[in-house]
């Protein structure tokens, strides 16, 4: 790995990266140079740099700055581009368009820190240091969750949320859009699911269960926002994958629609505690088809390859007591209610399977997802390696490296997080989503990690980007660049923090 100069430092890490003297200066007379197919990547750059630059960055047969894609660089696969700096040029190269996101934000990241702004900075001379970098990911899946059913946030911060994942080449965005506590996503054919399940009269405060706020939560977005944010996501090479849960943390769904449960004639409330709810789905036919009606919508609102359902914390009491489902059991030829959970998960998958796309889960095992699932595995470092020596496809997301709810620190004023054990950024940094001693067989069912924040104890959007950053950088630089040393990370964290207060996030110190 070439030395990166301080001036010069870049998060996540490039694979590799060579800086000479020299730089290339941007100034009003620059122009793009765009082959076929870049024209997204160039949208992109003039989009990030024209509110502080006001660079208009024309097109020109003849520009110095050449975007261009080449179907010969297999080795940088789907992701990866290469940069040449010049003082006369710059050429950025990819073999697929995402990977030419990929260098735009490396370009945006090696430009003064001002270019970051979004407003016109004056007496800045644009410049990028001489260099030559190659670039590509360790891990396929490097992803953020983020949590809008317990606290639902506005369409406008979904969208910087995104543009801050794009910076550190963050490439999935993993939208928990229901639970007990709301649903936000709407569904033609069921409006009640916003209507009643995305609003509650108050929340609980702290995890004792004996506060209430008395204030009334609620939100939902429209078709129309969701697929904007789909489409501003895709523009940066991010991609939104949707959660709907089942069958357990549907308290608001059949807040909605009590029909869908095992009483159906029971009346209930959107949650307002916290924690897990024994309210579940039943089994009986009109669930089933209430699923694939949801599915069908989320499917067509979200391109996504992948679709995550849920699957977890789902208590057993209601199906043990109920009629239906034992005869669900019985018929089916299960043996308990934990193999009719299985059950359930296997029809919905399958529906999700049949439309082409591959169905996620979060798994509490490692080993009782139906096999064809992509595990998200979050208990125990161990589940992620039971679930790759099973076949599945792994996502790392251990609780104790990537839940960042949990505070940052022990400090005694470290604000209030969910109750639980600290989780550094130094603990960020050195989680390994494969696990040590996994054969090499199942090591490349792992396909990366991802940061969760469950929003309990998270409202406003300076709380949520206090509890992310600088820790995603420490999750970013993992994926994509495979474990770096902590001084070497570290110092090259000090200057990024100056991005960070650039686009004003409100961080951690």
């Amino acid at each position: 790995m070439s030395t990166i100069l301080p001036r010069t430092s870049l998060v996540p890490r490039p694979s590799h990266a060579r800086f000479t003297h020299g730089q290339f200066t941007f100034d009003a007379d620059t122009r793009l140079r765009v082959s076929t197919g870049a024209e997204p990547a160039a949208d992109l750059l003039r989009t990030l740099l024209s509110p502080a630059t006001g660079l208009t960055l024309a097109p020109a047969a003849d520009a110095s700055v050449v975007l261009h894609l080449d179907s010969a660089l297999t080795g940088l696969g789907v992701e990866g581009y290469g940069l040449t700096i010049g003082p006369n040029s710059v050429l950025l190269r990819a073999r697929e368009v995402t990977g030419l996101l990929r260098g735009v934000q490396t370009v945006r990241q090696l430009l003064p820190v001002e270019a970051l702004g979004t407003t016109p900075q004056g007496g800045v001379t644009w410049t990028l240091p001489c260099a030559e970098i190659t670039d590509l990911p360790s891990r396929p899946w490097r992803g953020a969750m983020l949590d809008v059913a317990r606290h639902f946030q506005p369409l406008s911060y979904l969208l910087r949320y995104v543009d801050l994942l794009a910076l550190h080449k963050i490439n999935i965005f993993h939208l928990h859009l229901t639970d007990d506590q709301g649903w936000r996503m709407p569904v033609a054919a069921y409006p009640k699911l916003t209507e009643i399940g995305g609003h509650r009269v108050q929340s609980m405060i702290g995890p004792s269960g004996d506060r209430y706020d008395g204030i009334a939560h609620g939100g939902a977005y429209t078709r129309a926002e969701l697929a904007r944010l789909v489409d501003h996501a895709a523009a940066r090479g991010v991609t939104v994958m949707p959660e709907i849960e089942m069958p357990g943390h549907v308290r608001a769904a059949l807040a909605a629609y009590p029909h869908l449960g095992n009483n159906p004639d029971r009346a209930l409330d959107v949650w307002t505690r916290w924690g897990v709810c024994d309210t579940v789905l039943g089994v009986h036919d009109e669930v089933l088809d209430f699923c694939r009606t949801v599915l069908e919508e989320v499917m067509d609102v979200f391109p996504s390859p992948y679709i995550h359902l849920g699957g977890e914390e789902c208590p057993l009491t209601e199906w043990e007591r109920s009629p239906a489902a034992r005869t669900r059991m019985r018929t089916a030829g299960l043996d308990d209610a934990a193999a009719l959970h299985g059950w359930f998960l296997g029809q919905v998958g399958a529906f999700v399977g049949d439309n082409g796309r591959r169905a996620v889960g979060w798994s509490e095992t490692g080993t009782r997802l139906p096999r064809d699932f992509t595990a998200m595995v979050w208990r125990d470092p161990a589940h992620a390696a039971s679930a790759a020596a099973r076949g599945h496809d792994v996502i790392n997301a251990y609780h104790r490296a990537t839940y960042f709810d949990y505070p940052q620190s022990g400090a005694a004023d470290e604000p209030a997080g969910q109750p639980g054990s600290v989780v550094s950024l130094r603990d960020v940094h050195g989680h390994d989503p494969v696990p040590d001693g996994l054969p090499a067989e199942a090591a490349a069912h792992v396909l990366g990690s991802q940061a969760q924040l469950w929003t309990e104890y998270v409202a406003t959007p300076d709380r949520i980007e206090y509890l992310t950053y600088p820790r995603l950088c420490a999750l970013a630089d993992n994926g994509w660049s495979g474990p770096t040393p902590w001084p070497d990370f570290a110092a090259r964290l000090r200057e990024h923090t100056a991005r960070l207060d650039a686009l004003q996030v409100t961080r951690h110190p």
